[in-house]
C-alpha cells in the first residue's frame, strides 16, 4: 500500500505552461507514515524575466535568478523523490501541468502517478471554512506560513494542511465514512484511494462513538440540545438603573469591560423604552457600543417578565458577531446563562429526509457529489443545519434546492421529524430569552397569517437604516433567465430522465394515469423552454438598445413602466410572458394531479414518499414564479400597492444574466401595519437614522411619526475635533463646471500627491464606475505608483472582504470603492489614515427605485430632491465617513473632492450631519503640508 506522498508548491512567470511560461521556484515535500520526512527546495532559472507583478507578489527578482540551476539540472533529484509517491498540491490542475511541461522540455517522461488536491481535500474535511486560499486555510487552522506565495512555505504549509485534513476524516465516525468513500469515486483528484484507506483503518480500530453524536438511520449527526424551560423564573435581579448600580456590575465581570457613559445613556433609553411598551429610534454614534447598550436590557426584559426579545440585524456577519461575541460577553456580565437562538427562514435548515434518500442515488454529477461529502461531515459538527454555515459551490447551491427544508405536503410520517433543523430552531425559539435573525427574514414574515415571530413582542431593530430596503427586497418578486430554464431543466423530458421521468416511472409502476398525457405534458414543457428563449431574447435587445456607453462597466438596469406595456414594440413581449404564465399553470396543474392520484391510498415507498416531498417544494417555487410573472406585467399590483418594475443584468451574458425585478416603491405602509402596530414595543437603532439632527425622513420611510415613537440621538464619545482633519480641495475644479474627463485628470493627479504624502493607506470611495476607472487607469498609467498595491472594485477581482483583507496586508495600498464599500467596512487603526470622497453620494436619477420613488413623491406634491435625493445622500455620507475613525486612538485625513459642498445652498445639510469636526479649504500644497504634520 503507497504510504510516500510529496507536496508540491511552484512559483511560475505565468498562468499557462502551454504558453511558454515557465518555473521559478521549486519546491517539494516528502510525508511518509503520515509524517513530513524532508524537504527540497530550489530557485530555477527560466530562462525569460520576471513579469513585475510576479515580482511584487512573490518577492523573487531576476537578479535572484542569475545563477540558479535550469530545471534540466535539478530535474533528476525530483524524479527520483517522485518515484513511487502520490502527488499532492494546493489546486494540483496548476501545478502538475507545469512539472509536466517541464519534464517534457527535459526530455523525461512524465509524471504517471496518482495525485490529490488539497483545494478539494479542505472543501470536505472542513466545510464550513470562509475560503480555500492557502493563506486562509493556513490561519484558520493555525498552521505557520512565515512567507506566502513563496515555494518553500507554500509547500511546507500544503503538507501540514494534507496532514490536517487526513486527520480531520480520521476522526470522522466509521458509519460517516462508509458513505464518504464510495462518493469520493466521483471526486477530481484520486481521494478515493485515501478515503478508502482511512475507512480500512477505521474498520480495524472502530472509536466508540462521542456522547455528543448519535446514529440514526445509518446517518452520524450531532445531538440537539433544547434547553427546558426553567422552573420558576431565573434570578437576574433588578435592573441596574444608576451609573453606580451599572459601573459595579462590569466591575463583576472582571477586566475587558471599558466603562462608556453613553452606553449606559442608551441602555436606559431602551430599557425604557421595552418596560414601557413604546416604540424608539435612538442613533447612536460610532463608539457607543450599541450591541451591549441594547442586550442588556433585553435580557432584564426577557428573563424578568419570561417574554422573549427578538433582535434583527441586517447582515449574517453582525448576527455571528452577536451571538458568539456579544451575547457570551453579556452572560460574563450578568453571570447569568442567556437562552438564544438565531432563526432563519425554512429553505435556510436542511431536509433530512430527503437528503438521506438523495444519498442513496447513483450520482456522479461532480458539484452534488462534493455537496453531499460536506454536508456528511458537517453533520457531525452542526447543530442548527443552517446552510449559511456552508460553503457550497454553485452546482453544490443547486443540489440545495433540491434539500432544503420546504415543509411537509403528505400525511405519510417523516421518519426524520423528531430531529428536523427547522422544528428545533422554533422550539428553541419558544423557550428563548434572545432570539436573532435578520431584516429579510424579519420582513419576509411580516405577511404571513401564522408568523414565527408571532411570539415576540418585544423587537430590536439593529442597523435599522436597511430596514425598509430589506422590507421593499423582501415584499418584492424576481425572476431570471437562469432559474426559470434551471427549473424547466429540473422537470426534464422523458428522455432526459428528471423528475417528469421519475413521476411517469412511479405512475407507471402504480398503474395510474394522468388527464394530461405525457405526449402532451412533454410538448408543454417543449414550449415553455422555448417561450423563455423567446421573452429573454427579446428583453435582452430592449436592454442593448437602452444601454449608454458603460466603460467598462457592463452592469444595466432598466426600468419598465405601466405606459411600455401600451407601446407596439412592447407587446410582443406581453404576449409571450401570458403565454409562459399559461404553460406554467398547465404543466403546474399535470404534475399535481399525477401526485394526488399517486398519495391517493397507496403504499409507498420511503423513497418514494421523499421524491413526492421534493416534488412539492419543487411545485410551490414553480406555482411562485408564475405568480411573479404575473407582476411583471402588471397584473398583480402587490396588494394595492404602487410598484417599480426594471430589468437587470451584464451585458456580457446576456441574455443568461436578465433578472426581472418587481418591488414596491414604498415599504412604510407594510412596516407600519405588520411590524409597529402588531408590536408593543420596537427598538430602532442605527449609527445614521438623522439628517441634519431630525429624524423625519427615516421615520417617512419606515412609516412612523413622532406621535407614535419617542426619538433619542446619542453623539459618538470620540473626539473627531482632535482625530480628524477634514479638507475640502480649494484648487480643484468644481464637478458640475467641467466635463467628466476633465475633472477625472484632475483628480487622479491630485490624489497621487496625496497618496505619496499618506503612503497609501487610503481608501477612495466613488459613486460611478465609469469615473472610478477614468481616476484608476490614470493613476496606474503614470508610473508614479510602482511600488503600490491597487485594489478597485470591478477592476481586481473579490469580493468586498477579500479586497478589504488584500488592502490591510500590504504596507503601502490604495482602495478604490464603489457604494458596497460606503458602509459596513471596518478597517481600524493605522491600516487606512485617509478617506477620500470624489463626489457627494447622490444615488443615479435614472435607477429605477430611485426613479419611482422620486415619481411617486410629485405624485403627492412633494420634491423629490427634497424629501428623498437630499436626505438619503447625506446618510450614505454618514456612513462613508463613519468608515474613518472605528476606534478612539484612530486618527484621519478625510478629504472631499466635491466642491458642491461648499457652493450649493445644499452643502450644509452634509456637513451639519457630522459630528463636530473642523473643515479647512486647502491647497494641494497646504493639504499636503497639513498631512505630512498630522501624519
Amino acid at each position: 500500500m503507497l504510504q510516500r506522498y510529496v507536496v508540491v508548491d511552484i512559483e511560475t512567470t505565468g498562468n499557462s505552461a502551454k504558453k511558454g511560461d515557465r518555473i521559478i521556484q521549486f519546491s517539494v515535500v516528502v510525508i511518509e507514515g503520515r509524517e513530513i520526512k524532508e524537504q527540497f527546495t530550489s530557485f530555477v532559472n527560466p530562462g525569460q524575466p520576471v513579469p513585475a507583478f510576479i515580482g511584487e507578489l512573490t518577492g523573487i527578482e531576476d537578479h535572484m535568478l542569475e545563477d540558479a540551476p535550469l530545471f534540466l539540472e535539478i530535474a533528476p533529484r525530483i524524479m527520483k523523490m517522485l518515484e513511487n509517491s502520490i502527488f499532492v498540491a494546493h489546486n494540483v490542475l496548476f501545478d502538475l501541468p507545469f512539472l509536466q511541461q517541464e519534464l517534457k522540455e527535459a526530455g523525461l517522461p512524465p509524471f504517471r502517478g496518482f495525485n490529490m488536491d488539497t483545494v478539494e481535500f479542505s472543501r470536505i474535511a472542513f466545510p464550513t471554512l470562509e475560503s480555500y486560499k492557502l493563506a486562509d486555510l493556513a490561519e484558520a487552522l493555525s498552521l505557520s506560513h512565515e512567507r506566502p506565495h513563496r515555494a518553500d512555505s507554500d509547500a511546507l504549509v500544503t503538507a501540514k494542511l494534507f496532514l490536517a485534513c487526513i486527520e480531520r476524516c480520521a476522526s470522522l465516525p466509521l458509519v460517516t465514512l462508509e458513505k464518504l468513500a464510495p462518493l469520493s469515486y466521483s471526486l477530481k483528484s484520486d481521494l478515493a484511494y485515501l478515503f478508502q484507506e482511512i475507512l480500512e483503518e477505521k474498520r480495524r480500530h472502530a472509536d466508540d462513538l462521542p456522547p455528543e453524536l448519535e446514529v440514526f438511520r445509518g446517518i452520524a449527526l450531532r445531538r440537539k440540545k433544547i434547553v427546558p424551560p426553567a422552573s420558576g423564573p431565573r434570578v437576574i435581579g433588578s435592573y441596574p438603573a444608576t451609573v453606580g448600580e451599572k459601573e459595579k456590575l462590569f466591575q463583576g465581570a472582571g477586566s475587558g469591560f471599558e466603562m462608556r457613559p453613553a452606553q449606559f445613556d442608551m441602555m436606559d433609553h431602551v430599557r425604557d423604552a421595552l418596560s414601557s411598551g413604546r416604540h424608539v429610534a435612538v442613533e447612536a454614534g460610532t463608539g457607543v457600543g450599541k450591541s451591549l447598550a441594547y442586550l442588556l436590557p433585553a435580557a432584564y426584559q426577557a428573563v424578568a417578565s419570561q417574554k422573549p426579545v427578538l433582535i434583527s440585524t441586517y447582515t449574517v456577519a453582525l448576527e455571528h458577531q452577536l451571538l458568539n461575541k456579544e451575547i457570551k460577553s453579556l452572560e460574563r456580565i450578568l453571570n447569568v446563562p442567556l437562552r438564544t437562538v438565531l432563526l432563519k427562514g425554512r429553505s435556510h435548515y436542511l431536509h433530512l429526509f430527503k437528503f438521506e434518500q438523495s444519498l442513496k442515488e447513483q450520482d456522479h454529477q461532480y458539484d452534488s457529489v462534493l455537496a453531499k461529502m460536506q454536508i456528511l461531515v458537517w453533520l457531525t459538527d452542526t447543530e442548527s443545519g443552517d446552510v449559511d454555515e456552508l460553503n457550497l459551490s454553485g452546482g453544490g447551491k443547486k443540489y440545495w434546492r433540491r434539500i432544503k427544508q420546504g415543509g411537509w405536503h403528505t400525511d405519510k410520517k417523516d421518519p426524520w421529524k423528531t430531529r428536523d433543523f427547522y422544528l428545533h430552531a422554533k422550539a428553541c425559539a419558544e423557550q428563548a430569552d434572545i432570539a436573532v435573525t435578520n431584516h429579510a427574514m424579519l420582513c419576509g414574515e411580516l405577511g404571513r397569517d401564522r408568523s414565527v415571530f408571532d411570539v415576540f413582542q418585544y423587537v430590536i431593530v439593529d442597523e435599522a437604516h436597511h430596514l425598509e430596503q430589506a422590507a421593499r427586497e423582501m415584499m418584492g418578486k424576481r425572476a431570471d433567465y437562469n432559474q426559470m430554464k434551471y427549473m424547466v431543466s429540473r422537470i426534464g423530458l422523458y428522455e432526459q430522465k428528471q423528475l417528469f421521468y421519475e413521476l411517469e416511472q412511479l405512475m407507471e409502476k402504480y398503474e395510474l394515469h394522468g388527464r394530461t398525457h405525457t405526449f402532451e405534458a412533454q410538448s408543454l414543457l417543449k414550449a415553455l423552454d422555448a417561450e423563455i428563449d423567446d421573452l429573454f431574447g427579446m428583453l435582452a435587445r430592449k436592454v442593448m438598445r437602452h444601454k449608454k456607453d458603460t466603460s467598462g462597466y457592463h452592469k444595466i438596469k432598466l426600468r419598465i413602466k405601466k405606459e411600455n406595456w401600451k407601446q407596439k414594440s412592447w407587446q410582443a413581449v406581453l404576449h409571450c410572458t401570458e403565454r409562459i404564465r399559461a404553460s406554467l399553470k398547465d404543466i403546474s396543474q399535470a404534475l399535481t394531479e399525477r401526485l394526488e392520484q399517486l398519495l391517493a391510498g397507496k403504499s409507498l415507498t420511503e423513497e418514494e414518499q421523499a421524491f413526492i416531498e421534493e416534488m412539492y417544494s419543487f411545485l410551490a417555487d414553480w406555482d411562485a414564479l408564475r405568480d411573479n410573472m404575473a407582476i411583471f406585467i402588471g397584473q398583480n399590483e402587490n396588494g394595492g400597492r404602487s410598484n417599480v418594475v426594471w430589468l437587470e443584468g451584464d451585458l456580457r451574458a446576456l441574455p443568461n444574466s436578465l433578472v426581472i425585478h418587481c418591488q414596491p416603491v414604498y415599504a412604510g405602509e407594510i412596516l407600519r401595519n405588520k411590524l409597529f402596530a402588531k408590536k408593543k414595543s420596537v427598538v430602532l437603532t442605527s449609527a445614521t437614522l438623522t439628517v441634519n439632527g431630525s429624524f423625519q425622513y427615516f421615520f417617512q420611510e419606515v412609516g412612523l411619526s413622532a406621535k407614535t415613537a419617542k426619538t433619542v440621538r446619542i453623539p459618538s464619545p470620540f473626539r473627531y475635533d482632535k482625530q480628524v482633519q477634514f479638507i475640502i480641495p480649494s484648487d480643484l475644479p468644481d464637478i458640475s463646471t467641467v466635463q467628466l474627463d476633465d475633472f477625472a485628470e484632475k483628480t487622479a493627479g491630485y490624489l497621487l500627491a496625496v497618496s505619496e504624502a499618506t503612503k497609501g493607506r487610503m481608501m477612495i470611495l466613488f459613486t460611478s464606475f465609469d469615473l472610478l476607472k477614468k481616476v484608476y487607469q490614470l493613476m496606474k498609467d503614470s508610473g508614479m505608483l510602482e511600488d503600490y498595491m491597487l485594489i478597485a472594485q470591478g477592476i481586481s477581482s473579490g469580493s468586498r472582504s477579500r479586497m478589504t483583507k488584500t488592502f490591510q496586508k500590504f504596507d503601502k495600498a490604495i482602495l478604490f470603492g464603489l457604494s458596497s464599500f460606503w458602509e459596513g467596512v471596518d478597517i481600524p487603526g493605522d491600516d487606512l489614515s485617509c478617506l477620500v470622497m470624489v463626489r457627494l453620494p447622490f444615488l443615479p436619477p435614472d435607477e429605477p427605485v430611485t426613479e419611482a420613488k422620486c415619481d411617486y413623491l410629485r405624485v403627492q406634491g412633494k420634491n423629490p430632491f427634497s424629501a428623498y435625493s437630499l436626505p438619503e445622500a447625506v446618510l450614505r455620507f454618514k456612513q462613508g465617513f463613519g468608515r474613518l475613525i472605528r476606534t478612539k486612538t484612530d486618527r484621519g485625513i478625510f478629504l472631499v473632492l466635491d466642491r458642491r459642498i461648499e457652493t450649493t445652498t445644499y452643502g450644509p445639510a452634509f456637513t451639519k450631519s457630522l459630528p463636530p469636526v473642523r473643515i479647512k479649504k486647502q491647497t494641494l500644497n497646504e493639504t499636503l503640508d497639513t498631512i505630512e504634520n498630522w501624519l
